[in-house]
């Protein structure tokens, strides 16, 4: 038997099965019909239906198509929780996570890019007078700051608080916001943004 021959179809099979399964747990997650769910993507609802039958094997347009219309990325849309590592690791010397790098400021984003929707963290380091100012997130959105080294002052709103190192401040962030190096040293600090 050529085996050659048989694996390319074979592993065509489990991402189209992979597919299939994804769209209709979707679909049925956001209580659509096959016919709303075609009029959002503009994918046909016999398109739709042999895709969730395993029959076809969509393009890149169609798919991209039926993600937008979940409010998802492809990426998103294929992913298969169960096939993740078990263990992600996101490297310090990427320079893919480098937010920002400057005299006066440096941020690394330290959680994998794909969580970014739900919870982002970073490692910030600013310099002695520095300030990283914010606008209004999203409503909902807080942020819960660690400092490692330094001090540093938080406004958050019409509210102001000094913070030293091994102190913690969580406030809201969908009022504007800023973290101000305070101290004669470089302060290093640990941010978490999480949305509702």
């Amino acid at each position: 038997m050529n085996t050659e021959s048989t694996r390319p179809r074979a592993e065509e099979d489990a991402a189209s099965q992979a597919l299939c399964l994804r769209v209709t747990e979707l679909r049925k997650k956001h209580k659509l019909t096959l016919e709303q769910l075609a009029a959002t993507s503009g994918v046909s609802r016999s398109m739709l239906s042999q895709i969730e039958r395993g029959k076809a094997n969509p393009t890149l347009a169609v798919t991209f198509r039926i993600a937008q219309a979940f409010g998802i990325t492809i990426g998103e849309l294929v992913d298969q929780p169960w096939a993740a590592p078990t263990i992600e690791v996101v490297h310090g010397d990427d320079p893919n996570m480098l937010f920002r790098n400057d005299d006066e400021c440096h941020i690394r984003t330290l959680s994998p890019l794909h969580m970014e929707r739900n919870i982002e963290f970073y490692e910030i380091r600013l310099a002695p007078g520095a300030e990283l100012a914010s606008a209004a997130h999203y409503e909902g959105t807080r942020e819960l700051l660690t400092v490692s080294k330094g001090q540093a002052r938080v406004d958050a709103g019409d509210s102001s608080r000094e913070v030293a190192a091994g102190d913690s401040a969580h406030y809201r962030a969908d009022l504007p916001h800023c973290i101000a190096n305070t101290g004669e040293e470089e302060l290093h600090v640990y941010l978490v943004v999480t949305s509702q």
